[in-house]
């Protein structure tokens, strides 16, 4: 069981090293992991198990946060009219975005950052992708809203990629030309 103390915090070195792709057939290990990083985010949102063991809830983890460099991720959240996105992700990509981008009007967090940081962090409103599951087979996903900020936050971690470095330093306020902001409920 992950907990907060086993994910690692912003400066630790292996949040900003390109990921590592998996392969297939996963190693007992993989699978662990995969087991893990979705786990944590449940547990996260279990008033119970989130109060009695500390944790911070989440809506994503990427293997990376846990010091292991591999193209994992997990994401665990609900749509707008209760629909769930919980899955894991192995070697993820994106292949077709568009052109209309989107932000969270509150501002994006992450389980590796202890401290707020304000700004709008400009992301693809609607996205297309592949990734494996866990026991190899190919999944094709059309994700908006909530679901693509989180994906692409997630895949972010894989490239060594944190979520303030989108923000604008000068104007982290600043309106992203073309964007429609998310407000998240």
């Amino acid at each position: 069981m992950i907990l907060m103390n086993d994910i690692v915090r912003e400066g630790h070195p292996t949040l900003r090293q390109r990921a590592d792709e998996v392969t297939f057939p996963l190693t007992d290990d993989d699978r662990t992991l995969c087991d893990d990083l979705i786990g944590y985010l449940k547990n996260s949102h279990d008033p119970e198990i989130a109060a009695k063991y500390k944790l911070r809830p989440g809506v994503g983890l990427a293997a990376p946060q846990v010091n292991q460099s591999k193209r994992i991720f997990a994401i665990h959240i609900t749509e707008e009219g209760g629909r769930p996105q919980s899955f894991v992700a192995i070697n993820p990509k994106i292949v077709s975005h568009s052109v209309e981008k989107t932000y969270l009007a509150s501002g994006e967090g992450c389980l590796s950052v202890d401290r707020d940081v304000p700004g709008y962090v400009p992301r693809y409103t609607r996205i297309t992708i592949k990734a494996f599951d866990p026991d190899g087979n190919e999944f094709k996903k059309r994700l908006k809203g909530i679901a693509s900020i989180v994906f692409q936050h997630e895949l972010d971690h894989l490239n060594g990629v944190m979520f303030y470095d989108h923000i604008n330093k000068n104007e982290p306020f600043q309106e992203i030309p073309g964007a429609t902001p998310l407000e998240r409920r």
